[in-house]
């Protein structure tokens, strides 16, 4: 197995970032690698697979690419499916389970489509060892993936089993959780890795941001602490996992930064000082609790604040701006009050807040540096990027036309 087309899939928006991991865990060596609007295609072995699903923070999933075919009915479909030799990749002792995607299909179910795949892997199954494997849609050992395009079907097994934002160690979490591999790209497009600064979440909630940045910093692998469906495929081999894992557990180093977090929920900061501790970085981080609007710097040295704070209904948790937020729509006081605060006493920092309120600069009457298109789940978001300089909200007109600036 030295030659797997692998798809790495990411939230819209992450494609350059995630190529510039993948590069980097299999040490940029020349290789066929294409970045796609959601996801990522490479090739690499199957060693190199087990790599990315222990080392990759932006994807979600790794899956091996078994398949791809035109088609025009469910019958061509099946066809597609009936000719992969899923006895190679799993034994028919292990349950499954088809889940299905589309874009611009002509198709009329997804769900019949589903199942004629489904039908498919059993068949074969039943035809070359004599008994079909079992379905289970909760709990599968094994997963199929379809894609279907206008006019082709692409057939994956999948290698990840839980979805790679599942690292293990969050039990413990708030009513919208962000995804551990959107905190992590919202850390590579902030570019904090690369950087000196100590980096701080005021709005922390679980602890996700914090404890991505802290397993950066410790260069602990993010899949160190759970299990993959490759593990039961038949190609596993067990020493040679074992292995990768050694490889990965003698790279962690101490901290050489400080990183804190504080949230104006004293729970919420329980949790994540526990999801901190499952997560191995316990010692790197600083939880606090506190409100962000009265939270002066953690540190005297300048740093990087990031944050996705809480928006629409979830304002109400953010603090005591959130009594007069009626001020301005979707939370606006809030915000105008956070960056006066941030330009009395956060000069000199960076910092950079994931929304999905476009209108967020002009709300905080802040000239953002940096915009960044990223989506959380089905949710347009942008990362804007505030160049803390004392004095430097924008005192304007409410009426006053704004400058319209293009994504970067």
């Amino acid at each position: 197995m030295n030659s797997l087309t692998l798809f790495l899939p990411c939230a819209a928006g992450v494609e350059s970032y995630l190529e510039t991991e993948v590069r980097g865990i299999l040490d940029d060596s020349p290789r066929r690698m294409s970045a796609q609007r959601g996801g990522l295609l490479v090739e690499a072995s199957w060693r190199e697979m087990m790599q990315l699903n222990l080392n990759a923070r932006l994807c979600q999933r790794v899956l091996i690419q078994l398949k791809e075919e035109r088609y025009q009915s469910e019958d061509d479909i099946y066809k597609a499916a009936s000719s992969v030799p899923w006895e190679m990749w799993f034994s028919e002792r292990l349950t499954f389970k088809v889940e299905i995607t589309a874009q611009y299909s002509p198709l009329k179910s997804l769900n019949f489509a589903a199942l004629r795949v489904k039908d498919a892997v059993a068949d074969r199954f039943r035809e070359w060892r004599g008994v079909r494997p079992d379905v289970d849609v909760r709990w599968p050992q094994v997963r199929v993936y379809v894609h279907l395009t206008q006019d082709t079907v692409l057939l994956f097994v999948d290698t990840s089993g839980e979805p790679l934002f599942k690292r293990g160690w969050r039990v413990e979490k708030g009513e919208a959780p962000l995804k551990e591999t959107l905190a992590a790209a919202m850390i590579a497009a902030s570019g904090w890795a690369d950087t000196d600064l100590p980096l701080y979440d005021p709005c922390c909630g679980s602890g996700t941001i914090a404890i991505e940045a802290a397993q950066i910093e410790c260069r602990i692998a993010p899949g160190h602490n759970r299990r993959f469906g490759f593990e039961q495929l038949n190609m596993h081999q067990s020493h040679v996992w074992q292995d990768l894992k050694a490889q990965a557990k003698a790279r962690e180093r101490a901290p050489t930064r400080r990183i804190f977090g504080s949230d104006v929920s004293f729970r919420m900061v329980d949790f994540a000082q526990n999801n901190a501790e499952r997560a191995g970085v316990a010692h790197a981080i600083e939880f606090r609790g506190g409100d962000a609007l009265q939270r002066n710097p953690p540190i005297e040295s300048a740093g990087m604040l990031i944050l996705n704070p809480p928006y629409d209904e979830r304002i109400a948790i953010a603090g005591v701006a959130a009594r007069s937020q009626a001020q301005m729509p979707e939370g606006g006081d809030f915000f105008l009050q956070l960056a006066s605060h941030w330009k009395k006493n956060f000069s000199g920092w960076t910092a950079w807040i994931l929304t999905p309120n476009l209108k967020l600069p002009t709300q905080m009457r802040l000239k953002e540096s940096r915009r960044v298109p990223m989506w959380n789940g089905p949710i347009e978001c942008r990362f804007f990027k505030f160049d803390m300089v004392a004095g430097s909200a924008r005192q304007k007109p409410k009426d006053a036309p704004r400058a319209s600036h293009p994504d970067a």
